[in-house]
């Protein structure tokens, strides 16, 4: 998977970048068929905030979190876009789990 980490009105340190591959983990775990991701950390005088984009096989996902703190944002980004993905894995397994069912009635 290719992933883009950048940051507006912020430079990503080390850390933070370290922070959002470990969290790239669980995505995989989720779904394998992930392709690409772009991650935009951003902050403003009360709020830090992370944004994604996730490109999936057939559909793109996108999230976004506002916290505190940025490190408490990215987590909560990445629950937000497993969540996503939880969901759309289901919609795929289930429709060829339909396909097969049908398949099988009408042989």
């Amino acid at each position: 998977m290719q992933v883009q980490i950048s940051g507006q009105q912020l430079a990503v340190t080390e850390a933070l970048r370290a922070h959002v591959l470990g969290k790239i983990d669980r995505l995989n775990r989720t779904y394998k068929k992930t392709t690409n991701l772009a991650v935009v950390l951003s902050v403003s005088k009360r709020e830090q905030r992370a944004d994604a984009t996730l490109a999936v096989a057939g559909t793109t996902l996108r999230a976004e979190a506002v916290e505190s703190n940025l490190y408490g944002s990215i987590d909560r980004l990445f629950d937000r876009l497993v969540g996503q993905l939880r969901k759309y894995h289901g919609k795929v397994y289930d429709k060829h789990a339909m396909e097969v069912r049908k398949e099988r009635l009408s042989s």
